[in-house]
């Protein structure tokens, strides 16, 4: 007999079709098993559709860099150095190397969903956010400088090393998403790149007064005050639901 929907594959995508049968002619609602919903397979696959979606994503970004590579390495000139003068290069190379990493994780967890399939799609999904993130920013604002570039770098990788982290040594705890001050996470973690940014632009003193530094300051304020008040809010979120586990 089947008793395991997540560990045993084919045996639990059987049990779940068999189920959401019994529960259509009911004229019930689908529901999630597992935090997941149920899916029809096709030739055991669990998620048809994300996977073949996954798969296209993969063939878009592999031609996009073939064709970036090919254009600045045979259509572009070169510096005397004998390198790309486009100073961008490398960072565009090891997005394309984390984008298709990305999807191929994609494609695997979604064919077969599995607590290491489910961490290493999770996983490259934040770090290519994440890197997506740092080399928006550095192109917007033209940022040529390396110590500014790393200025801006720091943050973003410690957010998205910590992330990783919690994803592979804690247990995925999806109950975040109902977290009902999750907003000021986000304005937090907005508001700390916006006002990072603002500092390294620098301008005169309006008016003799206000410059970059002065205006990065003024913003710290009410981010560090929504930052404990998020704290506040977690540590009763936090206990509330431990407690609800614990009964």
């Amino acid at each position: 007999m089947c008793w395991s929907l997540q560990g045993d594959w084919m045996c639990g995508g059987k049990m779940l079709s068999t189920l959401e049968e019994g529960r259509q002619k009911l004229g019930l609602q689908p529901i999630k098993y597992h935090r997941k919903w149920p899916f029809q397979r096709v030739y055991g696959i669990q998620e048809p559709v994300s996977v073949a979606f996954s798969v296209l994503n993969l063939a878009i970004q592999f031609h996009g860099w073939v064709s970036f590579f090919i254009l600045v390495n045979y259509n572009l000139p070169f510096s005397p150095k004998k390198k790309p003068y486009y100073e961008y290069t490398g960072l565009w190379h090891i997005y394309a190397i984390l984008s298709m990493n990305s999807w191929i994780w994609s494609a695997v967890s979604h064919s077969r969903d599995v607590e290491l399939t489910e961490k290493l799609d999770y996983s490259s999904v934040v770090a290519f956010i994440g890197y997506s993130l740092l080399v928006a920013i550095l192109r917007a604002f033209n940022v040529r400088d390396e110590a500014s570039r790393v200025m801006i770098a720091a943050p973003i990788v410690a957010f998205v090393t910590t992330h990783i982290l919690y994803l592979n040594f804690y247990q995925l705890d999806y109950g975040f998403t109902r977290h009902p001050s999750r907003w000021k996470l986000w304005v937090v973690v907005a508001g700390g790149i916006l006002s990072t940014l603002i500092k390294i632009y620098d301008f005169p003193p309006y008016m003799g007064y206000v410059d970059a530094d002065a205006l990065w300051h003024a913003m710290s304020i009410p981010l560090t005050y929504l930052w404990w008040s998020f704290v506040r809010d977690d540590s009763q979120f936090g206990t509330t639901t431990l407690t609800k586990k614990a009964k």
